[in-house]
């Protein structure tokens, strides 16, 4: 299961060369993942209201061709194993030129919200993203 986030690059998430800023990057994962949960009915602000965090535990970027000013990027997102404790997606940037431009992965905990321990995916959520 893959879902296809788009986003133009503004002026700010660049540097001098008007390429993207690598920290940039992380953003650009984080409305790809949120958006890519929300396709399957699992809303981020409802699972926190829940009880539910997902903090980030690790980001891996490669960084394979450069992204510029007011590009249309597109990210594929994935679930690349079944969510157990945590979860762990895969991305995949494309350029403006349909090239790949970044490959990613982040894992993010379930923790529960009263106690800030670790937890179980919730059961819905394994099923929805094919696991």
């Amino acid at each position: 299961m893959v879902h296809i986030t788009e986003i133009r690059v503004r002026y700010a998430e660049t540097d001098r060369m008007q390429r993207v800023y690598h920290g940039a990057f992380v953003t650009y994962l984080e409305v790809a993942r949120v958006e890519f949960l929300r396709s399957l009915g699992w809303n981020y602000r409802e699972m926190e209201e829940s009880g539910v965090m997902l903090p980030v535990t690790e980001v891996d970027l490669a960084f394979k061709k450069p992204v510029g000013y007011d590009e249309l990027v597109r990210i594929e997102t994935r679930v690349v194993e079944r969510p157990t404790a945590r979860i762990r997606f895969g991305y995949t940037v494309y350029n403006e030129a349909g090239e790949v431009a970044v490959e990613a992965h982040t894992t993010l905990v379930f923790v529960d919200a009263a106690s800030g321990r670790p937890m179980r995916a919730p059961a819905g959520l394994v099923q929805a993203v094919g696991y």
